[in-house]
């Protein structure tokens, strides 16, 4: 009798160890929201207002090449939809400096962001309403620094 319960013993020790090769494997090999660069993969597109659609365009045409498709972050750049850039740690005027400015490099290890002398003040104002807009319906609201 004692043997037959040693033997269910050693298949439920078995089947739990098979159940977290399982649930570690599925974690290895599923998707992730972020990749290794930083990029997020699953970006909520809102319906966007005139103004950040404005700004989508100005996004698109001075921005996207580093920063990404939908401020999603590349290789090049870090993810604008990120927690970090949450308008209580990276307010408005941030956005405003490092376009105007350039900044050095802080959170990522993709080097200084060069000054966009390119883009102008209303084109920066319309690209911070779309990256804003795009925060918000990805849950990134204002917290304290």
């Amino acid at each position: 009798m004692q043997d037959r319960g040693g033997g269910i013993m050693k298949y439920v020790v078995l089947a739990v160890l098979a159940l977290g090769l399982g649930v570690v494997g599925w974690r290895l090999l599923a998707p992730s929201p972020t990749g290794s660069d930083g990029a997020r993969r699953d970006v909520v597109v809102p319906q966007l207002s005139a103004a950040a659609s404005l700004g989508k365009e100005a996004y698109d045409g001075n921005c996207a090449r580093c920063h990404g498709e939908n401020a999603a972050g590349s290789g090049n750049g870090p993810p604008l939809v990120h927690d970090y850039y949450n308008p209580g740690h990276h307010a408005d005027g941030a956005f405003h400096v490092a376009v105007a400015r350039g900044v050095r490099q802080h959170h990522w290890n993709f080097g200084n962001m060069p000054p966009q002398s390119h883009v102008s003040e209303q084109q920066t104002r319309m690209i911070i309403r779309y990256v804003r807009e795009l925060q918000e319906a990805n849950g990134i609201r204002t917290r304290p620094h």
